[in-house]
């Protein structure tokens, strides 16, 4: 797989000589300063002590914390008093600090054109060729990489598509999965009632009294104290849950407002589910989302466009998949710039992914 080269800044140059050191003022009691930096997306160098320093597991809307002449990326409300916060708002190196947006060498793709057509993503855009890069990247990040995946309920809803998920997981191509209660829940109620919200989830047939198979599944789950051992006391040998807990693979379900039950494992509060998807976010080089708009852009909104790994500083590659064009391009419109959308059928997606790898 070869990866955008990446682009150092020459820091030998102006602005960056003449550039002072970054200023910081001290937080506040569960505050900031006014005027406080918000970091990015991207790559980012803060001139601390007349030296460059480029900041290290940043995501975007945090802010920086400098200590003993280290800058350190942090959501906001872990922040204490008199914590030194990086204050400021210009990021073109002449204040002490640098955001490298264009820090990958990507090739051309219109020419010299300004005029073209079909530059969103829609029903009407081909992905073939994303769909073949998106094979190369998992079979490199497999083995050498950090594969998050984001799901909701409509993966599990289908006969196929739930097996196909369950057999990338399997096969290595999951470090770690987010979700919510739904997914879980309804992959769980296929287990072992073979149906998705009382729907058989082959023949669409509705099951008589079906609506109760969720809530019953939930309550057994409950009982059993545990996933892992609702599995294990019913002999369930199907689907997600079972491929990521028999694999050892970790997840993040999030709790949400609407959520039934929930199953033992959900985390109720949400920034206890933030910081959980963060330790995963932070690792991450290739993040694949379906179907879950939330989840989608609280999973993006974590994500930098880059990460270091041992062969140096490469993209990380995120990826929004729906039926919905509105719910694949509302990621973009929200600040994750590098994501890369597809507008399809999710059965049709992971079947066909599953497949070809």
């Amino acid at each position: 797989m070869n990866f955008p080269s990446f682009i150092q800044p020459d820091f030998n140059k102006e602005p960056f000589i003449s550039a002072p050191d970054v200023k910081t003022e001290p937080a506040g009691d569960g505050f900031l300063p006014e005027n406080f930096y918000a970091t990015t997306i991207y790559p980012e160098y803060f001139k601390i002590g007349g030296k460059w320093i480029m900041l290290h597991k940043s995501r975007m809307d945090c802010v920086v914390v400098i200590k003993d002449g280290v800058p350190t990326v942090t959501e906001p409300r872990r922040v204490k008093s008199g914590d030194m916060v990086v204050v400021g708002r210009q990021d073109d190196g002449k204040a002490g600090v640098y955001v490298h947006a264009n820090c990958f060498e990507e090739a051309k793709e219109n020419g010299d054109s300004a005029f073209v057509f079909r530059t969103g993503q829609s029903r009407e855009s081909s992905y073939s060729r994303e769909y073949d890069q998106l094979y190369d990247i998992l079979r490199h990040d497999r083995d050498n990489g950090y594969i998050v995946w984001v799901l909701g309920p409509a993966c599990v809803f289908d006969y196929d598509s739930r097996n196909a998920m369950s057999n990338l997981i399997k096969k290595g191509y999951c470090d770690c999965l987010f979700a919510g209660n739904a997914l879980a829940t309804h992959d769980l109620e296929a287990a072992l009632f073979n149906t998705g919200l009382g729907q058989d989830i082959y023949s669409k047939k509705h099951v008589e009294n079906g609506h109760y198979n969720h809530l019953h599944t939930i309550n057994l789950v409950r009982k059993a104290g545990s996933i892992e051992s609702f599995l294990k006391n019913y002999n369930l040998d199907t689907g997600v849950m079972h491929a990521l807990t028999t694999n050892g693979i970790p997840f993040v379900l999030a709790g949400s407002i609407r959520d039934d039950g929930p199953l033992p494992e959900v985390i109720g509060n949400v920034y206890e589910a933030q910081n959980a998807m963060r330790e995963h976010t932070k690792k991450a080089t290739t993040v694949v989302c379906l179907a879950t708009q939330l989840h989608t852009i609280a999973t993006g909104n974590m994500t930098p466009s880059y990460c270091e790994t041992s062969d140096g500083i490469r993209p990380v590659y995120i990826y929004s998949v729906d039926i919905s064009e509105f719910a694949v391009n509302k990621l973009h419109d929200r600040g994750s710039l590098s994501v890369k959308g597809l507008v399809t059928n999710i059965q049709d997606f992971l079947v066909n992914l599953e497949r070809n790898l």
